[in-house]
């Protein structure tokens, strides 16, 4: 009982969500940074988009947001571009805004001319154009704007005026239990007071047929013609009455858009049927569609309580989109009698094609499938548990012995598959008209995801964590005796194999190579290589669909290959749906031929359909968007685009930001650009809307830029020529300077050197001069010293003849002292004549005069060289200085002895005795020291 009631859940919630929907992009408010209310939506010539938002005028280019706060800093509520003019309202304000020459734009208030007019606390909930006037509409009143005459013609009511309209050609407004009134001749007028207008709020007026369509919040659709309001029937009435509508409009194919307050949004034929119906679980960021907007491209811009959407109305692409997870990952699909199967993580689903019936699960199939393959009339299905049989909504389980990844057919052999299984290879035989298991083969015990087999029963089998493998079976198909693992190409991530026009190709990180019959070795392929070469590497997954196309998947494209009509080559199609947009599993992507151009590609939360045929790129227009340079560490100032740019040396950081106004979801521009005066080569392609430039040099540049789509040829480039002028210092003004300062400077140099030389030559003459000078002075100084040497000989010859002179002196006493006393022994003393001779010699003997010449003839010849001696030796004694001055003239004590009247014995000792008086050291001798003196 609960397993039923979860299958009646599981297929009634699956209907909720059964419709293949167009792609919504999604714009949060954390993309934008503005408020999460979006109350009004227009657009310019330039394809640029604006939003009447809770905290201002926002703008979208297709690349970059910019918000424009309020003049007075309240929510704009409504908002229209009419000509160059972008023109809003607010509370107590309203006026319109222009581009400046920087593209930024600029505000004119047109409320401030009439202020003293306006009701207090008036806002303005819609902005309508009609020929020359423009008509701004409160809850009060009606204001309209000449603008040719710059005149204001006001209409008020007493009731509230819900909403404004201009329909072919008139202009129509709403009042709240009054009814329905048109403006002629500038004031209003009551056209019809049906209960319908007095009970319930008009959305919207639409011309139809001649008859004016009236839509209202809960009942439906009426008809108004001649005054008389009748109800228009629609299939969407019952599903449209049980939501309030808030807001709607006319597409351009004639179908109708509907925002609801609580259930999003709903799309309805010209006949009323309900041909979309979006919401939160299916797609969109919020139920309640507060604005409706249709582009020049035909998007749906839907402004919500919560964000901004775009709904890609005539886009070939289609998506089923399962938010709840029931369905879950889609590994694999397959068309099989009218019904389009799906394999999920969840299990095995199916419906019929081209419907929007519900998924039905096939019983049985609870958890992973692998791959779905046909063959004679029967379904196959690769499941984690093995592989079953399928037949509509049953299933058949015919192997379990491990989970099974493909199929493959034996050439030749309409009775055998072989499948790759989680264990090496296995082979399934048809018997009595029914599929059964038949053996493994022996000899690969290896996973075999990806794998194929050639006429002559080799097997290639991919491993992604050990390389490729070749197999050689048996006629049997019961064992490989032996394989062999290629050394190149190795193992790679998400690596992949498959046969292709007869030829088997393998694909990982580093290329696509393909198998050369005759060599057995695989050669790179140039061709399918520069896939991975021009985009990066995500997935090497390669897959053959009906019509014989080849398949690969990059970062940012998918790309497919066929066979040229004329020739072997391979044409390559680029679609740029980058694997971001997609949520393709990497290394599991799948994509089937549903019918004639339409393929199914499987997404982790559904999948996608594509109309190949319907997959056209029209040619937008690029433009830059902004140029702003700044200083080093200064803010960003933007600069006019309409001129060509002159700027200051210091600033020289630009950031160029272009676009390309196109929002679909899954086509993505790509730009390329070149600075002539910087770079010689154009940029590698790039979805990057800016290009930055720092420190650029002095001098003449040229910004190009162009962009392209898909495959699309690049035909327009954007040009925008500056020039950065040279710093002051560096100037032909500054040149001009520089050189007479040169000349000045050099004539000064000149003449500088000249006098510096000059000065240096007299220097020299007066420093020769003075070395002859010192040259005579040292000549003079050598005859000084050699004058002074000759005195000193004869001091010390006048010294020598000093004690030469004395030595006589005291020779002369001693003889007469001698005499003396022979005398005084002779027999004859009593003679007078002696003793008379006896007198005259005493009185010629005095020693004591003799010492007392002597020494005054020796200081006077040796600059008082005693009294010098007594004044530092005090306590020498006469003897001592007699002693010291015959030392001083270098006499021995042997020459000594005899002057003293002592033994040479006696002078030593008195030598001895004078060092100790003078305390000279051991070491030092005596007669040096006075010598010294």
């Amino acid at each position: 009982m609960k397993l039923k009631f979860y299958f009646l859940f599981l297929l009634s919630t699956l209907y909720s969500y059964s419709q293949e929907l167009p792609p919504i992009v999604k714009y949060p408010q954390s993309a934008y940074i503005a408020g999460n209310q979006n109350w009004m939506i227009t657009q310019d010539k330039q394809q640029s988009v604006f939003f009447a938002n809770n905290e201002g005028l926002l703008e979208f280019n297709g690349a970059n947001w910019n918000l424009y706060p309020s003049p007075n800093e309240t929510i704009i509520r409504s908002v229209n571009v009419i000509d160059d003019r972008i023109y809003t309202g607010a509370y107590m304000e309203f006026g319109y805004w222009i581009r400046k020459d920087t593209k930024e734009l600029e505000y004119k208030s047109l409320s401030s001319k009439i202020k003293d007019k306006l009701i207090d606390d008036e806002q303005f909930w819609s902005i309508l154009n009609y020929e020359q006037w423009i008509i701004f509409q409160s809850f009060n009143r009606i204001y309209i704007y000449d603008t040719k005459t710059d005149q204001f013609n006001i209409i008020s009511e007493d009731s509230p005026i819900l909403k404004a309209f201009v329909v072919h050609n008139g202009i129509y407004f709403h009042v709240i239990n009054k009814g329905l009134y048109e403006i002629e001749k500038g004031k209003s007028k009551l056209i019809s007071n049906d209960p319908v207008f007095l009970n319930n709020k008009i959305i919207n007026l639409f011309f139809i047929d001649e008859d004016l369509l009236v839509q209202t919040e809960s009942l439906g659709f009426f008809k108004f013609n001649n005054g008389k309001l009748n109800k228009f029937p629609m299939e969407a009435d019952t599903d449209i009455s049980t939501n309030n509508v808030y807001s709607s409009l006319l597409l351009s194919d004639g179908n109708f858009a509907i925002g609801t307050v609580s259930n999003g949004i709903f799309i309805l034929t010209n006949k009323g049927q309900i041909k979309y119906h979006i919401t939160q679980n299916t797609g969109l960021s919020n139920n309640t569609a507060l604005s409706l907007f249709e582009d020049a491209d035909r998007n749906l811009w839907i402004g919500l309580d919560n964000g901004i959407n775009c709904v890609n109305l005539q886009s070939p692409i289609k998506s089923f989109s399962d938010d709840t997870g029931i369905l879950g990952t889609v590994y694999a699909s397959i068309v099989f009698h009218d019904n389009l199967y799906v394999g999920t993580n969840q299990g095995l689903f199916f419906k019929k094609l081209q419907s929007d019936s519900t998924f039905q699960f096939v019983k049985g199939t609870k958890g992973q499938v692998w791959s779905l393959f046909e063959n004679d009339n029967n379904l196959f299905c690769g499941h984690n548990l093995g592989t079953f049989l399928i037949s509509k909504n049953e299933s058949n389980l015919i192997y379990n012995g491990s989970g099974t990844w493909k199929f493959e057919k034996i050439p030749n052999r309409e009775d055998i598959l072989i499948q790759g299984n989680y264990i090496g290879l296995s082979v399934l035989k048809k018997s009595n008209d029914t599929w059964q298991f038949s053996h493994r083969i022996k000899g690969f015990e290896y996973s075999s995801k990806h794998f194929e087999i050639t006429n002559d029963l080799e097997v290639y089998v991919s491993h992604e964590y050990k390389g490729v493998f070749r197999l050689q079976l048996n006629n049997d198909i019961t064992k490989s005796n032996s394989f062999y693992t290629y050394d190149s190409p190795t193992k790679g991530k998400n690596s992949s194999l498959i046969m292709f026009n007869n030829t088997i190709y393998y694909a990982y990180k580093d290329g696509v190579f393909k198998l050369n019959q005759k060599t057995k070795k695989f050669e790179k392929d140039k061709v399918l290589s520069a896939v991975f070469e021009k985009d990066e590497y995500t997935s090497g997954k390669l897959i053959v669909d009906n019509s014989n196309r080849l398949w690969l998947f990059s970062k940012n494209y998918i790309h497919y290959f066929s066979l040229s009509k004329l020739s072997n080559q391979l044409k390559e199609n680029v679609i740029p749906i980058p694997a971001s947009l997609t949520n393709s599993m990497l290394g599991y992507e799948n994509i089937t031929q549903l019918y004639n151009s339409t393929y199914l590609i499987g997404t982790t939360d559904g999948y996608y359909t594509i109309n190949l045929n319907d997959l056209k790129f029209k040619n937008y227009k690029l433009s830059i968007t902004n140029i702003a340079i700044n200083k080093l560490n200064e803010k960003l100032i933007s600069c006019s685009i309409s001129d060509n740019g002159i700027f200051k040396h210091n600033e020289n950081n630009i950031i160029f930001s272009y676009s390309v106004p196109e929002y679909n979801k899954y086509i993505n521009a790509e730009y390329q650009f070149l600075l002539e005066g910087f770079q010689n080569d154009w940029s590698e392609w790039s979805a990057k809307t800016s290009s930055n430039f720092k420190n650029l040099s002095p001098g003449e540049y040229t910004f190009k830029v162009r962009a392209k789509i898909a495959n699309s040829k690049p035909d327009e480039t954007v040009l925008y020529k500056f020039i950065i002028l040279k710093p002051w210092y560096t100037t032909n003004t500054a040149l001009l300077i520089y050189t007479f300062l040169f000349l000045v400077l050099a004539y000064y140099i000149h003449k500088t050197y000249k006098n510096y030389y000059r000065q240096k030559e007299q220097k020299l003459i007066e420093e020769n001069n003075l070395l002859l000078e010192i040259k005579e002075l040292e000549n003079a100084q050598q005859l000084m010293k050699i004058k002074n040497e000759q005195l000193t000989q004869d001091v010390d010859s006048k010294n020598r003849e000093l004690a030469v002179s004395t030595m006589s002196l005291i020779k002369k006493d001693e003889l007469l002292t001698l005499i003396k006393e022979d005398l005084k022994n002779t027999p004859e003393i009593t003679n007078k004549s002696v003793k008379s001779v006896i007198s005259t010699i005493t009185k010629n003997i005095n020693k004591e005069d003799s010492w007392n010449i002597f020494k005054e003839a020796f200081d006077n010849a040796d600059n008082d060289f005693l009294k010098k001696m007594k004044h530092d030796h005090p306590s020498l004694t006469p003897n001592d200085l007699r002693l010291c001055a015959y030392l001083r003239l270098n006499l021995s004590s042997k020459e000594i002895a005899p002057l003293l009247n002592i033994s040479v014995r006696s002078v030593e000792i008195k030598r001895y005795r004078l060092r100790k008086k003078m305390n000279l050291d051991h070491e030092q001798g005596l007669v040096e020291y006075i010598l010294s003196f």
